[in-house]
């Protein structure tokens, strides 16, 4: 929840945002997610250089699902922090994020692939239906993309904006050549904050009853 105090702070941040950015290219469903990002990142390029990008069913798939009350796998516990816990709450989302998994590093180790990878191959059962959103490692990006090739998933949305300088603009430009919605960026820039700040607008959406 929160106080009369702290939603004055964000309206007013809100419209320093509209002006700043002034016309823009977003439809009215898409625009509320994008502001949503700037907001919790201080960083204007995700209105520009590093837009936002959307696939055309990611936004009604994904308030449908989170409405529904689908799983909700993260790559990090940052981008779980981030999360509005009352959202999950009153929609009753259940998150999972297997990073700090005590067997992973063995795991990885013996497989030769990265604690992120093995994470994303655990949550196999969960991610059918499931919202996937990655903010920190294109490696976790790069194995929900082959899981859902191998047909061995199939999320309703994946929001994929990890942030780095190796393989992150090409794990975002391989996921939008894949048939499930997405939510991406390009470039290098995203992170955990970016991730949650996105999710946390779809549930806004939900509440304000769009469906489509």
């Amino acid at each position: 929840m929160q106080t009369e105090k702290g939603q004055s702070i964000e309206d007013e941040s809100m419209k320093i945002i509209e002006n700043e950015i002034g016309s823009h290219h977003y439809d009215k469903h898409e625009w509320p997610i994008v502001r949503r990002v700037i907001h919790a990142t201080a960083d204007f390029d995700f209105a520009r250089d590093n837009k936002i990008i959307f696939h055309k069913d990611a936004i009604s798939s994904g308030i449908q699902a989170l409405r529904d009350g689908c799983n909700i796998i993260v790559d990090v516990d940052g981008v779980l922090g981030g999360l509005n816990k009352k959202n999950l709450k009153d929609f009753s989302n259940k998150t999972i994020c297997n990073i700090s998994n005590q067997d992973l590093f063995e795991l990885a180790k013996k497989q030769n692939k990265t604690r992120s990878q093995v994470a994303m191959r655990m949550t196999a059962k969960e991610m059918n239906g499931s919202v996937v959103v990655v903010g920190n490692a294109p490696t976790a990006l790069f194995e929900v993309i082959s899981m859902i090739k191998e047909r061995l998933a199939r999320p309703v949305l994946v929001i994929g904006v990890p942030v780095g300088f190796v393989s992150s603009p090409e794990s975002k430009e391989v996921l939008q050549t894949i048939d499930v919605p997405y939510i991406t960026n390009k470039g290098r820039k995203g992170g955990s904050s970016c991730a949650s700040a996105i999710v946390n607008a779809l549930f806004k959406l939900v509440r304000e009853g769009l469906s489509s």
